[in-house]
C-alpha cells in the first residue's frame, strides 16, 4: 500500500545556479532532487498565500528566506537576479520512495521582484517578492525606475542602488524634494501654532 502526502516544490532559476527546495526532507522530480535546504541561500522560512488579483492588480506571492550568512543574502540581492524565473508546485509524494505521483500542479509562475534584507540582534531574513511575468505589462517606461540594473542602464559604473535594501520609500535620483513648510518666523515675527490657527479659521 502506497502512502502519500503533499509537498510544495519550488524552483528558482540564478543565472549561476538554480534552487530546488521543498517543505520536506528531500523530494525527486524525473532528474531533479528538491531539498529542504540550500547549502548557500538556507531555508524558507515563510511564505503568504498567493492571492488573486482585482482589476488591474495581477496575484503575487512573498517568501521569507534564512540565509546562512549575510553574504549568501546579499549574493541573493544582486541586481541580475531581478526578472529571474520563479515557479511553484504541489505534488503528491510517495512517502516510501520521496518520489513523485503523476504531474506536480503548477500553482505559481513568475519572476523575481525585489528583496528586502532585514539584520538584527538574533535575526537575518531575507524577503523576497515575486510577481507574475504578466507583470511587464503594467510597466510605462515614465521617469525613473528604482531598479540598479535600469539604473546602471543610464549611468554605467554608478553603484548607488545597488545596497539600497530594506528601504521604506525609494526616491528616484534628480527628482525635486517636496516643498518644505516652516512654521516658524524670522526677525521676532513667528507667532504661535495658536496663532497660526485663528488665522487659518
Amino acid at each position: 500500500m502506497q502512502i502519500a502526502t503533499l509537498a510544495g516544490l519550488i524552483k528558482i532559476e540564478l543565472p549561476e545556479a538554480t534552487l530546488r527546495l521543498c517543505d520536506g526532507a528531500f523530494v525527486k522530480w524525473d532528474e531533479e532532487t528538491f531539498v529542504a535546504s540550500d547549502a548557500d541561500f538556507g531555508t524558507i522560512g515563510a511564505m503568504e498565500a498567493v492571492e488573486e488579483g482585482v482589476g488591474d492588480e495581477l496575484p503575487a506571492l512573498r517568501m521569507t528566506f534564512l540565509p546562512r550568512s549575510t553574504a549568501a543574502a546579499a549574493d541573493l540581492s544582486q541586481p541580475e537576479y531581478q526578472g529571474c524565473r520563479v515557479r511553484m508546485w504541489i505534488a503528491e509524494v510517495d512517502l516510501d520512495t520521496n518520489e513523485i505521483f503523476g504531474a506536480p500542479s503548477l500553482e505559481f509562475d513568475g519572476q523575481v521582484d525585489s528583496t528586502d534584507l532585514a539584520i538584527d540582534t538574533g535575526l537575518r531574513e531575507l524577503e523576497m517578492s515575486v510577481v507574475p511575468k504578466a507583470e511587464r505589462l503594467f510597466v510605462i517606461n515614465e521617469a525613473n525606475t528604482l531598479s540598479p540594473r535600469f539604473h546602471k542602464s543610464l549611468f554605467p559604473g554608478e553603484l548607488g542602488e545597488d545596497n539600497a535594501t530594506g528601504v521604506g520609500v525609494g526616491v528616484a535620483w534628480g527628482t525635486a524634494l517636496p516643498a518644505q513648510t516652516n512654521m516658524g518666523g524670522g526677525g521676532g515675527g513667528g507667532g504661535t501654532f495658536r496663532e497660526l490657527q485663528e488665522v487659518f479659521r
